[in-house]
């Protein structure tokens, strides 16, 4: 459902009443902190803290792929067979010979930009102590 204008400005009222902004500023302070002190570059952490901020306002929800291979990530870390694990058995199983190299391939891009998200991240929440 598309938000209205009068809507998202209801939103961001309410944010500002509720001191988000002031909680923003602390917690941006900590993730500078926590980066400085673990070694991380502070700009990159901000861009991290900033994309969080912004996506949590927007109301973005993870995809349920990337779900997937956040789990599997943290349960047992790289796997060799990751794709095989992420693949769509019984999909899988009605595709012709040259939709399942495509399927394969579009899976394949799909999990490393997933694994790039995960590692960028992760090195944000590893820093910050969560």
């Amino acid at each position: 459902m598309e938000r209205s204008l009068k809507m998202l400005a209801k939103e961001a009222k309410s944010r500002m009443k509720k001191g988000f902004w002031e909680q923003c500023g602390r917690d941006l302070e900590a993730c500078r902190r926590d980066a400085r002190a673990q070694g991380v570059s502070e700009s990159k952490a901000q861009r991290y803290f900033v994309e969080k901020v912004a996506s949590a306002i927007r109301g973005d929800t993870p995809d349920a792929f990337y779900l997937k291979v956040k789990k599997l990530l943290l349960e047992e870390g790289e796997v060799s067979d990751a794709i095989g694990r992420l693949t769509d058995k019984a999909y899988y199983a009605t595709l012709s010979y040259e939709e399942k190299q495509r399927y394969t391939l579009e899976l394949s891009e799909k999990y490393l930009e997933a694994l790039k998200r995960f590692r960028r991240e992760h090195e944000f929440e590893r820093a910050a102590g969560k």
